[in-house]
Order: structure tokens, then sequence, then C-alpha cells
């Protein structure tokens, strides 16, 4: 009868529900009804209520939602019913019932502040601000001490776009709890989505006269002023910043970007290697300015070659952080270092067997260099340290496909679509895609072309299957206008493949349409960039069938000339004739 609700609960905090059982909370004890109940319908009604209450907390919360229903039949006016099952039409996505119950749990019990604020909550997670708003509006009317009444407010009018309410509302909280980080740092975002920025500043000035020891605050103050070109107040900022806190790394990046705006490099690199070698800085700081100035080290060699220093160092000061060596394996693969890449991240998957981002970094190394054994080492590894990832059984499919271990990669492939998320209907259709291919390799044709047919129920569109299965048709000389079809649907997805184009002319051509199988094939030429001497090769395949013999064998013969070797083209050269290939088969 229900959707899933196993992550009830969880949606339950989101939304600012409180659970249905502490003890202090009146919402257990069903409210006194505006119906008039009989006795044996009043037990009837507790006993339901406190019976899906039981449910809803053992988990079983099908069953709490029958008994919750079985309470609105018996009456339709109970507050803490309504409640309840408000919670249920937000996890079934009915906002509209959610809202509507929540409506009536207030409009039958008007003084309590729970329903009040789940009505409001609700409807702001739900995405309706303007109902979220005067509800909000409300609330602040009858408990104006409730401090984070104002900040909801604030989020719905900032959701709204209402950026000057929004103001108005942080100022009014700022009233109640004082003048704070947050509150400060939230509205001169405000102010600078309204292009205020005077008023932005002074927001940052309110906290740094309030703090005066406090050196980050005068760190941004003096950004702002390096944003606004006014280098001599930025310097002076940042420079009282250091006499505060002579050891904060905030000084250190704002200096470079000091630096750098008044175009002295040299000095702004300085910056950066002091800040990386000191010894007194953690290294998750030190790590967040390499990862800034990274980009611009390496728009030189002499740059790229003291990143690379730098890094080294860290490393040496710090042998165990992992994030450390994620970053600079990430640099040396941008490099082209991909053999000093790969123990870097073989480094962290030892350190941490299950990070998988060194995992992932460490396939892509693989699949790169087209190292099969290791993908497939890679891949096994992956699958018994993250079982539920389907992306290692699709690339161990590949890897044994290459090394035309077909059984393996049908056995990888299987495996995978049991991981693969319901809702990942195209992933389905790329194994299901793959499975095709290997069947066809294996001369099993039906097993091909029934899991073909599996994956474009999964993808319609899924081109390669598309192009693979209209062209096998067309080998076979079976299904040729369904194998027309899909190729057709292929130049309609995209239209500049060649090798669709190719696959296209060629179903003409074996219907004997040789006119348009001519029209398609030199649109793949036109369009080839890969120098495919297939395509070449059924070219003169095509115009022998036009009746141009000559030019057939001319391009027969730089079919042969860009690489193509086979007994087929050989006769076909020799001969000065058409030949069908029954390999091709």
């Amino acid at each position: 009868m229900l959707k899933s609700l196993k992550y009830i609960a969880l949606l339950l905090l989101a939304v600012g529900f409180v659970p249905s059982m502490m003890a202090t909370d009146n919402r257990n004890m069903p409210a006194p009804s505006t119906l008039k109940l009989s006795d044996a319908d009043r037990r009837k009604f507790d006993y339901f209520f406190f019976e899906g209450i039981n449910l809803k907390n053992a988990g079983e919360f099908s069953a709490a939602y029958d008994m919750f229903n079985h309470c609105l039949a018996i009456d339709s006016t109970a507050a803490p019913v309504l409640y309840e099952l408000s919670s249920f039409y937000v996890q079934l996505d009915r906002p509209d019932m959610a809202v509507d119950m929540l409506k009536r749990a207030v409009a039958n019990s008007s003084d309590n502040y729970t329903y009040k604020i789940a009505l409001a909550t609700v409807s702001r997670n739900l995405g309706m601000f303007g109902e979220a708003a005067e509800e909000y509006e409300e609330l602040i009317k009858e408990y104006p001490e409730k401090a984070e009444l104002y900040y909801y407010l604030a989020d719905v009018y900032t959701q709204q776009g209402e950026i000057g309410k929004a103001i108005d509302a942080y100022d009014l909280l700022e009233s109640i709890v004082g003048m704070n980080e947050p509150l400060s740092m939230q509205k001169y975002k405000l102010y600078n989505q309204l292009e205020q920025e005077d008023n932005a500043f002074n927001e940052v000035q309110k906290l740094a006269d309030k703090y005066p020891m406090e050196s980050r605050y005068q760190i941004i103050l003096g950004d702002l002023h390096l944003e606004k070109k006014e280098m001599d107040k930025a310097l002076a900022c940042y420079q009282k910043a250091h006499e505060i806190d002579p050891l904060t790394p905030y000084y250190i990046v704002s200096m470079a970007n000091y630096y750098e705006a008044t175009g002295n490099k040299t000095a702004a690199e300085e910056q950066i290697h002091n800040a990386l070698v000191n010894e007194k800085l953690d290294v998750e700081t030190k790590v967040s300015i390499l990862s800034r100035y990274i980009l611009k080290l390496q728009q030189t060699k002499q740059g790229t070659d003291s990143a690379n220093q730098l890094f080294q160092t860290l490393l040496e000061q710090h042998p165990e952080d992992i994030e450390l060596k994620l970053m600079y394996g990430g640099l040396l693969v941008a490099q082209g270092k991909n053999e000093e890449a790969k123990f870097q991240f073989q480094l962290v998957t030892e350190m941490e067997p299950d990070n998988a981002g060194a995992w992932q970094q460490l396939l892509n190394l693989a699949l790169k260099s087209q190292d099969i054994p290791e993908v497939i080492r890679i891949c096994n590894k992956c699958i018994e340290l993250f079982p539920q990832s389907p992306e290692y059984y699709f690339y161990l499919g590949i890897a044994y496909y290459q090394q035309e271990k077909y059984q393996e990669a049908l056995n990888a492939y299987y495996a995978g679509l049991n991981v693969i998320p319901k809702d990942n209907l195209p992933l389905k259709s790329d194994f299901y895609g793959q499975i095709g291919d290997i069947y066809y390799q294996m001369k099993q044709m039906d097993q091909a072309y029934k899991a073909y047919d599996e994956a474009l129920k999964y993808n319609e569109n899924n081109v390669v299957v598309l192009n693979n299965y209209s062209y096998f048709l067309s080998l076979d000389k079976k299904d040729l206008k369904k194998a027309e079809r899909m190729s057709a649907l292929c130049i309609k997805l995209e239209p500049d493949n060649a090798t669709y184009l190719d696959t296209y002319a060629w179903i003409f051509f074996v219907q004997g349409n040789y006119t348009l199988a001519k029209i398609y094939i030199e649109n793949a030429l036109e369009k080839d960039r890969t120098n495919s001497s297939e395509l070449v090769d059924h070219y003169g395949d095509i115009l022998f069938m036009n009746g141009d013999k000559e030019k057939a064998v001319e391009q027969w013969k730089k079919a042969k000339e860009m690489g193509k070797n086979s007994e087929v083209l050989d006769r076909k050269i020799a001969e000065e004739t058409y030949i069908e290939d029954e390999n091709a088969k």
C-alpha cells in the first residue's frame, strides 16, 4: 500500500519534527477533540493512536500509517493524528497532503507551537517559501523571544530573493543574540548580493572593532581593500593582522595575493614557500595554501619544479598525510609523470586500503597505459573492497574482453548487474550492451541480439548499442528494416559521427539501395577524423555496385595502403570485382 518508509526517521529530523515519545511532549496524549466521541470510540481511538506511536518508534512505518488512519476515521479533527500523518505524506512526496494535514492540526490546536513550527518548516523544506514566510512571521508575533525563528525567516526571504527583508530579519536576530561572526558574515554576503559594497564592508568593520585582537577580521578587511585596488589600506590591514597574530596562515595567503596584485611574483612565491616549509603550520593549512597556488606555480617550468620540490618537502615533514599524497599524485598526473603518480597513489592504498579516490586514480592510470593485467588486479581488489560499486565490474569486463576471455567478461557483467542501483537505467543499458558485444564475439548471435534488446529497453537512445546492433544485423542480412530504423536514430542523435554514418551506408548497401549508400558513405568519409581504412574499403564496395569499377579499385588499393590487410581485399584488387567478406560476419 505504501512506498518504502525506511528513511522516515531521518526525514523527521531533517524537517524539525521531534520524536513522538519524548516524555515532556504532550503531543503523545490525544488532545481534546472538537468531536463528541462515545466511550467506546474514545477507547478505540486511544488504542490505535498509542499503537501507531509504538509501531513508528519500532520502525514499522506502514503499520503505523494504518493505525493513524484508523484514528482519523474515528476523529478527523484530532491534531496529534494529523501531525503524525503529515510526516508520512512528506516521505510519500505528497506535499499538498502534508501541508493540509498540518494546517488542520494548527486549526484544531491553535496554541500548539510544535504544530505551527512544523507547518512552517515543512513549507520551507518543500520550497513553498511564500507560505513559510507567512507562518514564520505569525510565529515571531507570538514568540518574539525565540531566536531561531528569525534565522528561519531570513533563510526563507533569501530563498525568495527578498534580500533586503532577509537582512532586516538578521538585524532583529542580532538585537536578540548580539553581534557574532556567523550573523555578520551572512549579512556581509547578502549586502554583496545587493552590490552594496559599503554596507558589506561596514559589517566586517563592526566585527573588527568589536574583536580588535582577532587577526582574521583584519585580513578580511585587507582583502576587501585589495579587491578595490586600495593597496595601501590593504597592506595596513595585513600588517596589523600580522602584529596581532604572527603565525596566522591567512596573512601568508593574503600577502601572496597582495604581491601578485602589485606585480611582485617573486615575493608572492616566497610567501608561499615560507608558509609551506614552516613546521609550525599544520598540514591542513599548508595543503589549503598550496591548492590555491598550484596552478599559478605550474605556468612556467621553473614554477613546476618549485611546486614539486615543495611537495617533496611537505611529504618529508608529513609522511603520513593522505591528502598530501593524493594532491601530489594529481599534480604528477597533470605533468605526465604517471609512474611517479602511481607510486603516490599506491602508497595511499597501502596506508588506507579503503580510499576509493586513490584506487580510482590507479585504475585511470592503468586504463590510460592499457595495462590490462593491472586493470584486472585493481578491479578485483576494488570489488572486494567496494562490492556495491558497479564501475569496477564494468572495467573488469572490458579488461577480460581485451584478453578474449569472454566467459570471464560475461561473469563480471552479470555480477555487476546485481549491484547497479535500480534507478540507474543508463548504466544497466551499457552493461547489457557490453554483454551483447561479447556474445557476438562468441558467435552466439541470438544471445547477442537478446542482450541488445535488453539494453535498449533501459535506454532506447543508447547510440553505441543502436549502432552495433544495426551493423551486426546488416552483416547477418537479418531484420534489415529494424537495422535501418536503429541506424537512422544513431544519425539523428549524432549526425557528425563517421562510424554511425558508415553503418547507415552499409545497411543501404546490403538492401541494394546503392545510391543512398553512396551518399552516406561519402558523408562519413567527409566527417572521418581517424583515417579509417574500413570506411575506404566500404566506399570501394559501394562505388563498384554503383557501376564505377575504376574508382572502386582505386579505393580498395587506398584501403590497403592505409593498413587494411585481408585476403578478400587482396582478391578484390587482383580480380577487380566486389567479393563479399564472409569473415566479417
